[in-house]
């Protein structure tokens, strides 16, 4: 291995270590305990160092959101694919992201919560994040309905399973009928 591939190697095995730290400490306590100082601390760099990856906390928070999505992603395609028939798809899909919502509170405020300097819905938006709304599309498209567009049902639907995990987090619905909510949008808006 050469000097170059060794620093290179080292550069980013210490900017996983940055991401890793600052999740850490936002799942623990909160994004407002995650500044550049306790995360040079907690990963015994000097903030200089943590500068040289990363401009600010704006910018561990978006790569904070790229891990989430793509680990969210996975989450949906493995709960989907281990179902059988839209119906079951669209009940795996949808209890998967609430869990993986309930499960790293932290980290889906970085990706939907959170300013992370990260594009949605255009053209520069990072291929994590288009590949988790994919995840979405796969299977909710097939059951948009009749002349409904699969992009929008999936919106739609993405933003009514978003609501379902803020406003329960929030302790604005009670947790303890978040499966029976989970089957009314399921059975109300996917044609199934």
């Amino acid at each position: 291995m050469s000097v170059q591939e060794r620093k290179e190697r080292e550069r980013a095995d210490r900017e996983r270590l940055i991401v890793a730290t600052a999740r850490e400490l936002a799942e623990q306590q909160g994004w407002d305990a995650v500044t550049t100082r306790r995360l040079a601390e907690r990963i015994e760099y000097s903030q200089p160092v943590l500068y040289s990856h990363f401009r600010g906390k704006r910018e561990i928070i978006g790569a904070v959101a790229l891990e989430g999505a793509a680990e969210m992603a996975a989450a949906l395609r493995a709960a989907a694919s281990a179902a059988d028939g839209p119906c079951a798809r669209v009940t795996a899909l949808a209890r998967a992201y609430l869990d993986f919502a309930a499960r790293s509170p932290a980290v889906y405020d970085a990706m939907f919560q959170l300013d992370g300097g990260l594009a949605f819905a255009n053209e520069d938006t990072p291929e994590p994040l288009q590949d988790a709304f994919a995840a979405l599309l796969e299977s909710l498209g097939e059951v948009a309905g009749d002349g409904v567009h699969p992009a929008l049902f999936t919106e739609v639907f993405w933003a009514a399973l978003h609501g379902l995990a803020t406003l329960t987090r929030a302790g604005r619905l009670p947790p303890e009928d978040i499966e029976r909510r989970t089957e009314l949008l399921v059975d109300r808006l996917a044609v199934l």
